[in-house]
């Protein structure tokens, strides 16, 4: 690559390995001199790696590499980043071929760093999906070492909850395979999950070379504070709601609704407020049945006027714009997807399990007084 530019680097991720190869090989074709890195993470459990380098004539390179502790971060740390600066001056293109059950964000945020920037520049971070498969595997609840393809020694996530985290990071998402209503299927399903996300075909990929990824944006997409979360939205069977209330739930009513709320949807997520945690903003994640809630950091309402300039821009925008003259920016901004959900009845179960006005009227100090099942949880992320 003449002259000290940066190396653009597309990121490729994906459970879908079929896929994931179909638009690594169409990237390798579209750019003459690009090089494809991928790390098989199989063995990884027993501390061994195999590392391929190829373009589009075939595999150029192949090593085993052996790591003290076997993981992803050590991967990307020991071997990636390095080979990536060492192969930048022969690329005019260098794609990383993420293992199946990779999470892109760690690895943008490794690459997008001080140490590395004036060698390589992050163009772009794609998912590579099968139509066919799309639609079921956001369903399903196995864990990834129920499948065998664990990232990690004790690696305890699970399938459908690593595609979510596929599917709402990066900056485009590319389709492949099935036939004609699968694809219909799985662009409705995506038109619900990711709405703000272009979806491209295997056939005609976004201009990449010349692009710039800034990975503290595509933090504030996802992160709870500032995440862009979907509208309304119906499409045959699949119904998107969004539950929005300023008033505070209480823990014990929330609690006994959960169940229902997370197994009669597919996938919701967002952000809302316990009120014996006023000062905390939660963080709801929820995949195919398996239900998260972690504290996510002060709400802004919570903390001095002085202390917001430690905030990102982004996030001091969001509490401006949804600012509540009682409340501040506390609010209850849920989202659920899922066939045929009843609309009214989510809302009513939500609703019943805000307090009453007579709770409210009660104030702080009796909120905290509440029997609180959601503690453990919220005092093991605080620790």
């Amino acid at each position: 690559m003449g002259g000290s530019l940066p190396t653009p680097v597309v990121l490729v991720a994906g459970l879908h390995a079929a896929a994931r190869t179909t638009a690594v090989d169409r990237l390798l074709a579209e750019h003459p001199g690009s090089l494809a890195i991928h790390h098989d993470l199989s063995h990884v459990t027993h501390g061994r790696v195999r590392r391929t380098v190829r373009d589009t004539t075939g595999v150029l390179d192949t090593a085993e590499v052996r790591l003290a502790h076997g993981c992803v971060t050590c991967t990307v740390r020991e071997d990636l980043l390095p080979r990536l600066v060492t192969l930048a001056p022969t690329a005019t293109l260098l794609i990383v071929d993420l293992w199946d059950s990779v999470e892109p964000r760690s690895v943008a945020e490794a690459i997008d760093c001080d140490a590395a920037r004036e060698v390589l520049r992050l163009a772009a971070v794609l998912t590579a999906l099968d139509a066919a498969a799309l639609p079921d595997d956001i369903t399903r609840g196995e864990r990834l070492t129920e499948i065998g393809r664990p990232a990690a020694a004790g690696d305890r996530r699970y399938l459908a909850e690593v595609l979510a985290r596929q599917l709402e990071y990066p900056t485009g998402l590319v389709l492949h395979g099935g036939d004609e209503d699968d694809r219909e299927l799985a662009l409705r399903v995506l038109a619900h999950l990711t709405p703000f996300t272009p979806v491209h075909g295997a056939g005609a990929l976004p201009p990449v070379a010349r692009a710039t990824v800034c990975t503290g944006e595509l933090a504030e997409r996802v992160d709870p504070a500032t995440a862009q979360l979907p509208g309304d939205l119906q499409t045959d069977e699949i119904v998107t709601t969004v539950w929005r209330s300023r008033r505070p739930l209480h823990p014990g009513r929330l609690f006994e609704a959960v169940d229902e709320l997370v197994t009669e949807s597919v996938r919701s997520r967002g952000r809302f407020w316990l009120a014996n945690h006023p000062s905390e903003l939660l963080a709801w994640d929820a995949v195919a049945g398996i239900v998260s809630v972690e504290a996510a950091g002060p709400w802004l309402a919570a903390l001095p006027r002085a202390a917001w300039d430690l905030v990102s821009p982004a996030r001091r925008l969001a509490a401006d714009l949804a600012w509540d003259p009682e409340h501040g920016d506390r609010v209850q901004h849920l989202v659920f997807t899922g066939p045929g959900l009843d609309t009214d009845r989510f809302h009513a179960l939500l609703g019943s399990c805000l307090l009453t006005p007579e709770e409210e009227e009660a104030g702080m100090d009796a909120w905290a007084r509440y029997d609180d099942p959601f503690a453990p949880v919220l005092i093991k992320e605080n620790a």
